[in-house]
């Protein structure tokens, strides 16, 4: 089989990663070339804009308004195209991030006024680097919120209340979605101001989780799912050798490690769940009421879920600030690493010979040069 069995419900989570999204985009067009049409969609980041664009659009338009946002972005990002020149790959990453530190992205973000953060107090009346207004125009361009709200699959994306540094979801389910919940999501300080949503602001969820795994695990009830989960940085790596290698690890570590930890959580509930089901069928019939037996059993959702992970490895070029090198070259060549990793998981033989679990979670990462 090549994509979710007719009774799962198909989910994707994508997480924060700046420019690296280019991959969940890849991921999502050769997703919906097999015929998975996600019915929920939770993101964080540039991974809440890439949900918004999923869900805001019929499911025949979603990756031409992908590719529209994306190359939109990339067409001339901050001058990048000037560094074609340049033979080193490597080089060229760094003096196209350096390029959008300087003079931000088109319909993305542009810098603050430079001169403002030398004048007396400049630094003291900002609250970041750069201006996020463009991105609200971009938006409304490639994401009907009408149509997000009434018709598309269910969104949830995540951001913290600046005040209380607590993380708070925004849900298609139970509120309406609009342009200034996204660029909550994805309001990273100090580089975009918060957003203010009701009276209350909200920076980017990737400070508390850049992950929305957790909140599908714990929302999720009833009926099978198939979660496709989109990660832009790899828990696994090399020690590194020099300093540049040091940040780009730490990064990796720092935004990818909820993942993992939310996955083995899961698991060891699971665990705790199934072991509680087999005490209860044990239990003489006056006990197998007992409250706190029922609270164990039901520690993990009630429904069977299959975990795929489809990650972003990372890639000879890319250096420390591969988050911001908004270049079209990379964009093109993480958007392919997305559709080809699909494209691996789905013909792996593995994949091809599962069945859909009664119970329990079951995890395939089968883009690994060792799966």
């Amino acid at each position: 089989m090549t994509k979710p069995h007719p009774n799962e419900h198909s989910v994707l989570v994508l997480q924060g990663g700046g420019a690296l999204g280019a991959y969940q985009a890849g991921a999502f067009a050769e997703l919906a070339k097999a015929g998975c049409a996600p019915e929920w969609v939770a993101g964080i980041s540039i991974g809440a804009i890439n949900a918004a664009i999923i869900c805001g659009n019929p499911p025949e338009a979603r990756a031409a308004k992908l590719d529209a946002f994306w190359s939109g972005i990339t067409s001339s990002a901050a001058l990048s195209h000037m560094f074609s020149f340049v033979p080193d790959r490597h080089m060229f990453g760094e003096l196209a991030s350096a390029s959008v530190v300087a003079m931000g992205v088109p319909g993305f973000f542009k810098p603050r006024l430079p001169a403002l953060a030398f004048m007396p107090g400049g630094l003291a009346s900002m609250t970041s680097f750069y201006d996020t207004a463009p991105l609200a125009d971009t938006l409304r361009e490639v994401v009907d919120f009408d149509y997000l709200n009434t018709h598309g699959p269910r969104l949830s994306v995540g951001a913290v209340h600046v005040s209380t540094g607590n993380f708070a979801y925004f849900d298609s389910a139970t509120q309406r979605i609009g342009p200034e919940h996204i660029m909550a999501s994805g309001a990273l300080p100090p580089g975009f101001p918060p957003v203010e949503i009701d009276g209350h602001w909200y920076w980017d969820g990737g400070l508390v989780s850049n992950t929305p795994l957790q909140y599908i695990m714990e929302q999720a009830d009833g009926e099978p799912l198939c979660v496709f989960q989109i990660d832009l940085f790899s828990a696994h790596g090399d020690l590194p050798g020099t300093m540049a290698e040091v940040q780009q690890r730490e990064k990796d570590i720092r935004f990818s490690s909820r993942t993992r930890l939310t996955t083995d959580r899961y698991r060891q509930l699971n665990g705790l769940s199934m072991a509680a089901e087999r005490l209860w069928a044990k239990l003489p019939k006056e006990l197998q009421d007992d409250p706190d037996l029922a609270f164990i059993r039901a520690a993990t959702p009630d429904c069977p879920i299959t975990l795929v992970h489809l990650i972003h490895r990372k890639e000879d070029f890319e250096g420390a600030t591969k988050d911001y090198e908004f270049s079209r070259l990379s964009m093109l060549q993480h958007w392919a690493a997305g559709e080809n990793d699909v494209k691996k998981t789905f013909s792996h033989k593995d994949w091809k010979r599962r069945t859909v679990a009664k119970t329990g979670l079951q995890i395939f990462d089968l883009t690994r040069d060792d799966a």
